[in-house]
């Protein structure tokens, strides 16, 4: 009965052991509510040990994610993101190396060791912080809603009961979904926001759901008659994520962004893509 009692006491201490998720790392304890990181080492974190090894950064991406990482006319990997990356790379010692992924099951090549981050207009949420470990936030975002502009719609309203795209194994998803509007109208869920934009072309949809970079830099970029409805859903930030436990690796990624920031290097990069610097790296 005894050794029982031993055995359970033994077990619930191992198992309180294995509670302490630990994020971005130093050796004190600390956690930051607003993006979801923590300060902890762990003794067999070798997740940047691993990079160093390897001699190259692989990054996990959708691969039509514009302007944050996406392929170009000459079929070459670029973006803003993908920038970030390459400086950080640069600054590490290493190679970048890009892997298209499924959005919708990205955190299996993460778990399974196939990328080492994954860098790519990554919101940050709570259900995607039980599943990596989410660096702090670099980038503010908001989800807003693309229509073409001579659909009639006008606000947000006037979606209830039409079509409304949306990608696969993103926060859209989940915010559309738990919306009032999502409830009152029919999601299309695909595997890509390029994908709901082709279908918005040819007016199978009635908008689509998505990241304001995103929608803002297609207007542009593109010159095509859609607008984005002045009523949105949810304002995000954009963050880096890791394999849970691959404090190391996150870290040193975190104190290059920062060392970028106050040489200028982030700013130069963001000019370029959006004009400004957008980031809010401190």
């Amino acid at each position: 009965m005894k050794k029982g009692i031993v055995k359970k006491i033994a077990c619930a201490a191992m198992a309180a052991m294995m509670l302490f998720a630990v994020g971005c790392g130093s050796s004190s304890s600390s956690s930051d509510s607003k993006s979801g990181t923590s300060s902890s080492t762990g003794g067999d974190d070798n997740s940047l040990k691993k990079v160093q090894d390897a001699g190259k950064l692989v990054l996990g991406l959708d691969a039509t994610f514009k302007p944050m990482g996406y392929t170009d006319e000459n079929d070459k990997i670029v973006g803003f993101d993908i920038d970030l990356a390459e400086e950080v790379c640069k600054r590490m010692g290493v190679k970048l190396e890009t892997y298209n992924v499924n959005w919708d099951t990205k955190e299996q090549d993460l778990n399974a060791g196939t990328i080492d981050c994954i860098w790519n207009g990554l919101s940050v949420s709570d259900e995607r912080k039980k599943q990596m470990l989410m660096s702090e936030p670099y980038m503010n975002n908001s989800m807003v809603f693309m229509v073409n502009k001579d659909s009639g719609v006008k606000s947000k309203d006037d979606l209830k009961g039409k079509k409304i795209a949306v990608q696969n194994g993103s926060t859209a998803q989940e915010i559309l979904k738990d919306s009032d509007i999502g409830k009152e109208s029919t999601m299309t869920e695909l595997a890509t926001n390029a994908e709901g934009m082709q279908q918005l072309d040819l007016k199978m949809v009635d908008a689509v759901f998505l990241d304001s970079v995103v929608a803002n830099y297609e207007i542009t970029s593109t010159g095509k008659d859609y607008e984005v409805l002045a009523d949105g859903l949810s304002e995000e930030q954009y963050a880096v994520g890791f394999k849970l436990g691959a404090n190391e690796l996150c870290k040193k990624v975190e104190d290059t962004l920062k060392e970028m920031k106050k040489d200028g290097k982030i700013e130069e990069i963001s000019k370029k893509w959006f004009g400004s610097d957008v980031t809010t790296i401190k």
